[in-house]
């Protein structure tokens, strides 16, 4: 028996070398895939059976998630009435090693009479498949990943790679932008980070602490405790924003005045430039600026330099954005 670390190292080689030999495919016949997906009036209907069926159907949902509607259809189903959601204008991308599977030239003469253009990902350019295909994409593989060099491993690699290299180009031709996608992924961590913004999150009016810079410490202190922040702003005489103070500056101020607590004032003991960010920035921002200097608020401000907000790490794990 070969030894089990060698045998997977192979395996990795062997689908690594397949991937990188279709930098070279990246041809005329490509861009045309791309162009001929870009300019469908209709949906994308992709196609394939068993492990080829299985990447059709992730390469479906990443076109539908990135601005290229698409579903996945079985051939077997297609031949069984469910060739119906084919329309006139859509376009089908068909997905096969051997080019030859039966249920799939089963439906291709049908796909053929409604007009569609047909993009095959094929393993053989002499197969019926492809000679049947208005644009062929050359998924051929030297040889499988696996020992017995017969199970779809290499070739399924190719095959989604080549899927994920038509949905990136697409999204460039398509001016795809983060927002765009936020919009189909409401849901998970990703799309929470894409979605919430600061003003989603952010304590507003009365749960927003601010003192004067000539609050006293008793006041200051209440301040900060009833708002439950840790942390409280400081505005000038015109609400102008010229610093925060949180419990550690209450604490250390305490340590180096503890002979003239009464008479000390805000203004003596803020952090003056607090970090800052607009309500309009992703909370994910803010959530960053926070782990980078390691702090656990951010104060929002508007247009005059007023605060309006704060926004606290707290709030960032509540909502699952981290």
């Amino acid at each position: 028996m070969k030894d089990i670390k060698q045998l997977a190292k192979e395996a990795i080689k062997i689908e690594a070398q397949a991937v990188m030999s279709l930098v070279e495919r990246v041809d005329e016949k490509f861009e045309a895939a791309v162009d001929a997906i870009f300019e469908t009036k209709g949906k994308v209907v992709v196609t394939g059976v068993g492990k080829s069926g299985l990447i059709g159907k992730k390469i479906a949902a990443t076109f539908s998630s990135t601005g290229t509607p698409s579903v996945f259809l079985h051939p077997s189903d297609a031949a069984h009435g469910d060739l119906g959601i084919l329309m006139r204008g859509d376009l089908v991308i068909a997905l096969s090693k051997s080019g030859n599977t039966d249920e799939l030239i089963t439906i291709m003469p049908a796909i053929k009479r409604f007009g569609n253009t047909l993009i095959a990902i094929v393993g053989s350019k002499n197969s019926q498949l492809a000679k049947q295909a208005d644009i062929v994409l050359d998924g051929s593989v030297a040889k499988e990943a696996c020992p017995l060099g017969i199970t779809p491993t290499a070739s399924t690699t190719v095959s989604l790679v080549i899927g994920d290299a038509l949905a990136a180009a697409l999204i460039e031709k398509r001016g795809f932008s983060k927002d765009d996608f936020s919009s189909f992924h409401p849901s998970g961590t990703l799309g929470r980070q894409l979605i919430y913004r600061v003003y989603d999150l952010m304590h507003t009016e009365e749960e927003l602490p601010v003192v004067k810079t000539d609050t006293n410490m008793n006041d200051l202190i209440y301040e900060i405790s009833s708002k439950r922040l840790g942390v409280t702003t400081v505005v000038d005489e015109t609400g102008s924003l010229t610093g925060i103070i949180t419990d550690g500056d209450i604490r250390r101020a305490i340590e180096k005045n503890i002979n003239r607590l009464s008479t000390l004032k805000a203004g003596e003991i803020l952090t003056a430039s607090p970090k800052i960010i607009g309500k309009n920035e992703l909370a994910i921002k803010a959530a960053n600026v926070m782990e980078k200097h390691r702090i656990t608020s951010v104060v929002i401000i508007d247009d005059m330099n007023r605060p309006i907000g704060i926004i606290h790490m707290h709030d960032i794990l509540a909502a699952g954005i981290l």
